[in-house]
């Protein structure tokens, strides 16, 4: 009888004590493992912050003195204050340079998106085979290193040897036979232009397909139900959709444009002229061979404030315009 009992009788387990949160203005334990983590990461986080930000604080810093060949060589710089900013501000070079800088921009920019997006459109409507031959076409274009394509490309416009001028000649244009290209400002801007938009479009192109195929289905089939056509699909479905990448991809190629200069320093050295000389090149040509690194130091803090302003502008922009659909 008592065994039976027993058995009816619930079994009881000792219940834990529950655990307790902090109380309200009681200070949490920290966990011993997270100062390894931030001891482990300060190293990679110190030298980055070293890398990026000290070059900028020393050339702010150049700004403001008179530093010249000497100074570099003996030191002991003198402060000036903005003498050197309102040199260049009186300068009707530098504010024919920015125009230039502006137009050199808005030209490449406008180019790459529209081109990225076309072949974003593209890749996403070809089978595998095709889509997998332009995606590896473009990521070889995008791995081809920059000295390296703008060489090629001063090649191809050789005014000797270039298979451009040789291509034009065997299709009846006998005008461009020894025709050359870097002698004339507008060849030259376009050449240049022609040159960054070829090398930026496979990353824009590739970022934006990757935002288009997360875009559902089911939405381009319902619109074309309702006879809504390509344009009509993209603009209404595709780019409200995509528009954080695209956004985000305008935006990267606005900073990548607008401080170019590696490009245009191999291929023209800002030439001929001043028509390819934009607002890094104007700052290197002036620090290097004027030997004013003050001024060119200068030039270049306006430049990150030039840049720097343009993209506020457009995001307070594109905020604004969210805000008012939201």
């Amino acid at each position: 009888m008592s065994t039976v009992r027993e058995r009816a009788l619930p079994r009881t387990t000792p219940r834990r004590p529950a655990r307790r949160g902090p109380r309200p203005g009681e200070a949490r334990p920290r966990d011993p493992g997270s100062r390894w983590a931030y001891l482990l990461i300060a190293p990679a986080v110190l030298g980055m912050l070293y890398l990026l930000l000290y070059p900028l604080a020393r050339a702010l810093l150049i700004s403001f003195q008179d530093f010249r060949l000497r100074q570099l060589i003996l030191g002991n710089a003198e402060f000036v204050g903005l003498r050197n900013y309102r040199t260049l501000l009186a300068d009707p070079r530098f504010w024919d340079v920015v125009r230039r800088t502006f137009v050199f921009m808005a030209v490449n920019v406008v180019l790459i998106m529209v081109l990225s997006t076309l072949v974003a459109l593209m890749v996403e409507r070809l089978g595998r085979t095709g889509r997998a031959v332009v995606l590896s076409s473009l990521v070889l274009v995008w791995a081809v290193p920059v000295v390296a394509a703008t060489t090629v490309f001063q090649w191809l416009f050789h005014s000797e040897f270039g298979i451009v001028n040789a291509t034009l000649v065997r299709l009846g244009f006998d005008s461009f036979q020894g025709y050359p290209w870097f002698a004339h400002g507008g060849a030259a801007f376009a050449i240049v232009v022609t040159l960054i938009v070829w090398q930026s479009v496979p990353f824009a192109a590739i970022t934006l397909y990757s935002a288009l195929t997360t875009v559902p289905a089911e939405l381009y089939e319902s619109a074309r139900l309702d006879g809504a056509g390509g344009v009509r699909i993209f603009r209404s479905v595709t780019l409200p959709l995509i528009r954080p990448i695209f956004m985000l991809v305008f935006s990267l190629e606005v900073i990548w444009t607008f401080k170019a200069f590696v490009q245009i320093w191999v291929m023209t050295r800002g030439g001929p002229g001043d028509a390819t000389t934009i607002l890094p090149v104007y700052a290197v040509q002036t620090a290097l061979s004027q030997q004013r690194y003050d001024l060119g130091s200068a030039a270049s803090m306006l430049t990150v404030l030039l840049m720097s302003g343009v993209l506020v502008l457009y995001f307070r922009q594109l905020f604004r315009q969210e805000g008012e659909n939201l």
